[in-house]
């Protein structure tokens, strides 16, 4: 299909691996041009000139803490006139409702919450004047089915849901599109984080751990950066411009729901 978005322009953020890498790559083979965000410069710039000799795009690129005011300030600058916007940042780490504080809260907020509020209130007018733009915040199946041992990514990530499902109303008369996609676990190292934590609390096996998981996922398997990165392709494409304020959940059916 061809999702009608070549020539396009996006900022993909906490791109250099995972969930984030996923988009960019599929957005590069829909032949969009992209400012890449990560911390690390290596592997950001390893990522950027490998989409740029595969698809033939434009790739910029910017290394900085997009959660901080100062990284959040480069990457703007660079962003300026996107057409696409996708958010994501690196989850909060686990734990017990005890073992949380106030900064532990404001950390969280910060990542999960009002970095994306930052970079959409810079970037949604220029997308607004030209009536045309797409916003896909990568947050979690937590929103939905809240996780015990994620407390601080279930408040954070939830927070934008809300700020999402008024902002979305306010802009689509613009052209302007806002939707969130919620992953479950996939094969990244957000994953293995998580997995680890198992194995060293239950004694296990990494191995083992990750099969436990998977047994609790409807298909049996941990999702693909790859397949996650096409569904945000598309709710960025031409296609996609009657999707306004979903929560659309990439989990394998792991969130028992009925809607």
């Amino acid at each position: 299909m061809d999702l009608g978005i070549r020539g396009k322009r996006a900022l993909v953020c906490a791109s250099s691996k995972g969930l984030g890498l996923g988009c960019a790559e599929a957005l590069a083979e829909a032949g969009v041009d992209l400012v890449m965000n990560a911390r690390g410069a290596e592997a950001l710039e390893a990522e950027a000139a490998r989409l740029r000799a595969e698809y033939g795009v434009d790739v910029q690129t910017v290394a900085c803490d997009v959660t901080s005011p100062e990284g959040q300030g480069q990457v703007i600058d660079a962003a300026q006139g996107v057409d696409i916007l996708v958010t994501n940042a690196g989850g909060p780490p686990p734990g017990l409702w005890s073992d949380w504080d106030r900064d532990d809260f404001v950390k969280a907020l910060d990542a999960n919450m009002l970095t994306p509020i930052a970079l959409m209130k810079a970037l949604l007018p220029g997308m607004m004047d030209k009536g045309w733009g797409r916003v896909v915040n990568i947050t979690s199946q937590s929103v939905r089915a809240p996780i015990p041992a994620l407390g601080l990514s279930n408040a954070a990530r939830t927070g934008l849901t809300g700020y999402v499902a008024g902002t979305a109303r306010q802009v689509a008369p613009q052209g302007v599109t806002i939707n969130n996609l919620l992953p479950g676990i996939h094969a990244t190292d957000r994953a293995v984080s998580l997995d680890t934590g198992v194995s060293t609390q239950k004694g296990i096996s990494l191995d083992e751990a990750r099969a436990q998981r998977e047994a609790t996922i409807p298909v049996r398997r941990y999702g693909t950066r790859q397949e996650f990165g096409a569904a945000c392709a598309f709710l960025c494409s031409q296609h996609a411009g009657f999707i306004v304020g979903q929560n659309i959940l990439l989990d394998g059916g792991g969130t028992n729901l009925t809607m």
